[in-house]
């Protein structure tokens, strides 16, 4: 440990142990890796202001189609809201057309509460393969990710990015464990790693490792690359459910 005596006009420094200092090119590297990843921030930004703001102006007439045709379907409202975590942890409203029934988390648990087998698989999946709580409408704009349309207003509101880890639960934060603290770096996206991975058919823990693997090699050029395989997963309906 380093410390200072002083003595009339002069410091004197003691040291019990030898000081580190970082050599140049050490510092210079980590200068270059902020550098890189103010680029890459500024740029993933610009992306997902320019084309939110474009996709919600063209996709106009499909959000209005989409709002008549759920409030026709089953009662209540097109728009569903729910928290989830964003970077750095903070708790966010993500928009999402409304797929299920009303009160679907309240039927979930009583679901889960009467049917052993349902619990095991959300346990495992976080989701259930045959949900009962999706509407008839619901199940086409899950197939055709058209559900996921409201998460554009998301992006312009700088919640979300286009391209990030999968939005997850408040409520699934205790199960995430050793993944948590690397996958809040990065804002969550409307796409990543997992959506074209698998989507629905990937394991709870299988998403969380393509979070993490997603988060550990970032980069403008893998977004646009997810961006890219992304319609060709959503176009086919790859693991859409």
């Amino acid at each position: 440990m380093a410390f200072t005596k002083e003595k009339g006009n002069f410091k004197y420094l003691s040291v019990d142990s030898p000081v580190k200092i970082p050599s140049n090119n050490v510092l210079k590297f980590e200068e270059k890796n902020v550098e890189v990843k103010s680029s890459y921030d500024f740029f993933k930004r610009a992306l997902d202001v320019t084309a939110s703001s474009i996709a919600l102006t063209i996709l106009s007439p499909v959000f209005l189609v989409t709002t008549l045709a759920i409030r026709k379907d089953s009662e209540g409202p097109a728009m569903f809201k729910q928290q989830r975590i964003g970077k750095n942890g903070k708790l966010f409203e993500i928009y999402k057309f409304r797929t299920m029934v009303p009160d679907a988390d309240k039927k979930l648990f009583e679901l889960l509460a009467i049917d052993e087998e349902a619990a095991k698989e959300y346990k495992i999946n976080k989701k259930l393969k045959n949900d009962p709580r999706i509407t008839k409408l619901g199940n086409f704009l899950r197939k055709t990710s058209i559900d996921e349309l409201p998460q554009l207003i998301n992006v312009l509101k700088g919640d979300m990015s286009l391209v990030g880890p999968r939005p997850y639960l408040p409520r699934e934060k205790e199960d995430m464990g050793e993944y948590y603290n690397t996958i809040i770096e990065s804002k969550p996206g409307i796409t990543g790693l997992w959506q074209v991975s698998g989507r629905s058919n990937t394991t709870f823990k299988e998403r969380m490792k393509f979070d993490m693997e997603y988060n550990e090699n970032k980069s403008f050029a893998n977004d646009m690359g997810l961006l890219f395989k992304t319609i060709g997963v959503v176009v086919k309906k790859d693991g859409a459910e």
